[in-house]
C-alpha cells in the first residue's frame, strides 16, 4: 500500500544538482531537526517564541511536521535559480503523477488550497472567462457541491469558498435525487466514517460516474497509497497535505487524479489572477514537495513504524515503574495519522493529579512538551496519550523523565468547586472583545439548578446550547457549534458575578482568547 520501490531510481528525478545528495542519504543519517552534531540553532528563542517537543501529532497549529533533509536541500537548491512557473507545474505534475501512479498532480499551497482549486476546476473547467468571476457564480451552469452528512467538516469551507452552495445528503437515494446539471462535484472526507457508512466511496462513485460528476476525496492526513486507494475506489481527485506524513513543506499540498481536472485546477491557481492569486506556490515549495514524494517511495516505512513503537515501549517501561500506572500501546484504524499511540493511565484520587493537569504542566514546562490528556473506562482513571509520529529520537527520554517526575511530585490540583454564592438565571446581554475585533450581538439565556447551568448562547447568526457551573461567585459557561454544520466555534466564558453584571476571560480555542462583560436584562 505504501508503494516502496514504486519508482526505481527516484532520487535521480531530483535533477543532477540533488541526485547525489539524495542517494547519499542513508538510514541513521541526521534527522530533519538535527542536521549535524549538537542542538539545532534556536532561531525562535531569539524572538521570544518557545519551540516544543511534538508528542501530539501533525497539528497545523503545532507547525505540522519537520521537513526531511532531502526536502530542505531541494528547497535550498530551487531558491538559487529562476524558472517559468507554468513549465515547472507541468514537469512536476507529470513526475509526481508517475511516482504516485496517477494521471497528473498539482502542488498546492496546502491541502485546503488544493481542494479549492479542485472545486474551481469542477465548476469552471479551466475556462478563464468563468475563472475571473469566481466566487460570483451568477450565470454559471454548475453552482452546487454535494456533501454527504458523514463528511460535513471544518475544511469544507475550501469548497464553498468557490461560491458553491452545499447540498447535504444521507442516503444513496438522496444522492441520486440531488445530482443534476447544477452539480459541480461530490466531496467526501476520507476515513472510517465514510468506509463504514451506507454512502462509502464505491457507492458514491457508482452514482457519480454515470452522471459525469467528479468525486473529490479529502485525504489530507492520510498516508500516500500507491496505487492510490481512493482512485481505485472511483474517486476522480484526491487531496493530500504535504506537511504531514510526507514531511514536505508545511505550506504545500497535493491534488492527484484525472489529468483534465488537475490541469484545470492549475489554471485556477496562482500565479494566475482572480480569486486564487493569494494561494501562491513558489518554485521552492514545488520542488520541496517533489522531493517529499520521491522520498516517500524510498523511505523504509516498516522501519519507521518499528522505531516509533520502540520509543513508546521505552516510555511505557519507565512510567510503569510508578506504582498504580498502567499503559497500553494502541494501533491506528484507517489511513489517517497512521501511527501507534501510547495511553498512560492512573487513579486521579491516588496520585492527586489529572491527566489534564499533567498535560498543562508539560506544556508550560521546560522543555515545552505537547501531548494529549485522556481517560479510561473507570471515571477515576485519568492520564495522557503520546503520539510518536512527529517525535525525534531523543524525545522519548525527555518525555519519560518528565512524566515520572510529575507523577512522583504532581503539580497543585485546581481548586475544588465551592457552593454557589450567586444566581445567574436570566437573560444576559454580552459584550465581547476578541483577540481582534469586538461584538455586542451575543446573548446568554441561563437557568440554574444548584451549581449547574444550562441554556442557550446566541451570536450573530446562530443559537447553540450552553452549559456551565457556578463556584462561589465564579462562573463558567461553555457553548459549541459543531463541525457537522460545516464549521465549528467553541466559546468558554469564565469570570465573576456581581449582582446583575458579570465578566472575565474568553477562550475560543483556535480563535484565541479575549474578554467579556455581561449585563442581566
Amino acid at each position: 500500500m505504501l508503494g516502496r520501490g514504486a519508482a526505481a531510481g527516484g532520487a535521480l528525478a531530483l535533477g543532477p544538482l540533488l541526485a547525489g545528495e539524495a542517494l547519499a542519504a542513508a538510514p541513521g543519517a541526521p534527522s530533519a531537526a538535527h542536521p549535524g552534531k549538537g542542538r539545532p540553532k534556536d532561531v525562535y528563542g531569539r524572538i521570544g517564541v518557545r519551540p516544543l517537543i511534538n508528542a501530539r501529532g501533525t497539528y497545523t497549529v503545532l507547525s505540522g511536521s519537520l521537513m526531511l533533509p532531502e526536502v530542505r536541500d531541494a528547497i535550498d537548491a530551487a531558491a538559487r535559480q529562476y524558472v517559468q512557473l507554468d513549465e515547472l507545474a507541468d514537469a512536476v505534475g507529470r513526475r509526481i503523477g508517475e511516482l504516485t501512479q496517477t494521471e497528473f498532480a498539482l502542488v498546492s499551497a496546502g491541502c485546503s488550497a488544493g481542494l479549492t482549486h479542485a472545486a474551481a476546476a469542477c465548476t469552471a473547467g479551466g475556462n478563464p472567462d468563468l475563472h475571473v468571476n469566481i466566487p460570483d457564480l451568477t450565470g454559471f451552469r454548475k453552482t452546487e457541491a454535494i456533501i454527504p452528512r458523514h463528511s460535513r467538516n471544518v475544511y469544507e469551507a475550501a469548497i464553498s469558498a468557490v461560491g458553491l452552495k452545499v447540498v447535504q445528503v444521507e442516503t444513496k437515494e438522496e444522492l441520486q435525487a440531488a445530482i443534476g446539471p447544477q452539480t459541480a462535484l461530490v466531496y467526501i472526507m476520507a476515513g472510517p466514517r465514510v468506509d463504514e457508512s451506507e454512502l462509502d466511496t464505491e457507492t458514491i462513485a457508482s452514482v457519480t460516474k454515470p452522471a459525469g460528476v467528479p468525486l473529490l476525496v479529502d485525504a489530507a492526513a492520510e498516508i500516500l497509497t500507491i496505487p492510490n486507494v481512493h482512485v481505485q475506489r472511483g474517486a476522480d481527485l484526491v487531496g493530500y497535505s504535504g506537511g504531514k506524513c510526507m514531511r514536505g513543506p508545511q505550506s504545500a499540498g497535493l491534488i492527484l487524479g484525472r489529468e483534465d481536472l488537475v490541469r484545470a485546477a492549475w489554471v485556477h491557481s496562482a500565479p494566475h489572477h482572480g480569486y486564487a492569486r493569494g494561494f501562491k506556490v513558489g518554485k521552492e515549495e514545488a520542488m520541496g514537495m517533489l522531493a517529499a514524494v520521491e522520498m516517500w517511495v524510498r523511505r523504509d516505512h516498516d522501519a519507521e513504524y518499528a522505531e516509533w513503537t520502540h520509543w513508546l515501549k521505552q516510555i511505557s517501561r519507565r512510567v510503569s515503574s510508578v506504582r498504580g500506572v498502567t499503559t497500553e500501546i494502541r494501533q491506528p484504524e484507517g489511513l489517517s495519522n497512521r501511527t501507534p499511540s501510547l495511553r498512560i493511565l492512573w487513579s486521579a484520587k491516588r496520585h492527586e493529579v489529572t491527566g489534564t493537569t499533567v498535560m498543562n504542566a508539560m506544556w508550560d514546562g521546560e522543555p515545552r512538551i505537547a501531548l494529549n490528556a485522556t481517560g479510561g473506562s473507570d471515571p477515576d482513571q485519568t492520564g495522557v496519550s503520546i503520539t510518536p509520529y512527529m517525535m525525534e529520537p531523543r524525545d522519548w527520554r525527555i518525555i519519560a523523565d518528565e512524566l515520572v517526575r510529575l507523577l512522583h511530585d504532581p503539580p497543585p490540583a485546581p481548586e475544588k468547586p465551592r457552593p454557589p454564592a450567586a444566581d445567574v438565571s436570566g437573560t444576559w446581554s454580552v459584550e465581547i472583545t476578541y483577540a481582534a475585533g469586538t461584538s455586542s450581538a451575543h446573548r446568554l439565556r441561563l437557568s440554574q439548578d444548584g451549581a449547574q447551568l444550562s441554556g442557550t448562547h446566541t451570536g450573530e447568526f446562530v443559537s447553540r446550547s450552553a452549559s456551565g457551573s457556578v463556584s462561589g461567585t465564579e462562573v463558567t459557561v461553555r457553548s459549541r457549534y459543531g463541525e457537522e454544520h460545516g464549521d465549528a466555534l467553541s466559546y468558554t466564558f469564565t469570570g465573576t458575578v456581581e449582582g446583575d453584571r458579570m465578566g472575565g476571560d474568553l477562550d475560543m480555542g483556535e480563535y484565541l482568547k479575549g474578554s467579556w462583560t455581561a449585563t442581566r436584562s
